[in-house]
């Protein structure tokens, strides 16, 4: 990532399964490669559903923590 390229945020917290993941999904199908995006959100199936389509779709998964009930991940697109 270049330094003064800021990541993409999104900020899903309250959407429900499937919904974090096909927001996640379109936000990398329409970054330019190299991309940082990070994802918050709520939704407990998110800890499956979003490193699955990661690494289904050939992305990055940079990282990935908890802070209180919020899932955090780093995901860089690919390319």
């Amino acid at each position: 990532m270049d330094e003064r390229t800021a990541p993409l945020r999104l900020d899903l917290r309250g959407l429900k399964c499937p919904l974090p993941v096909l927001h996640a999904r379109r936000a990398l199908e329409r970054a330019a490669p190299g991309t940082a995006i990070i994802v918050e959100c709520t939704d407990p199936m998110a800890v499956i559903d979003i490193p699955h389509m990661v690494r289904q779709d050939g992305h990055l998964l940079d990282g990935q923590e908890t802070a209180g009930d919020v899932l955090i991940f780093r995901l860089r697109k690919a390319g």
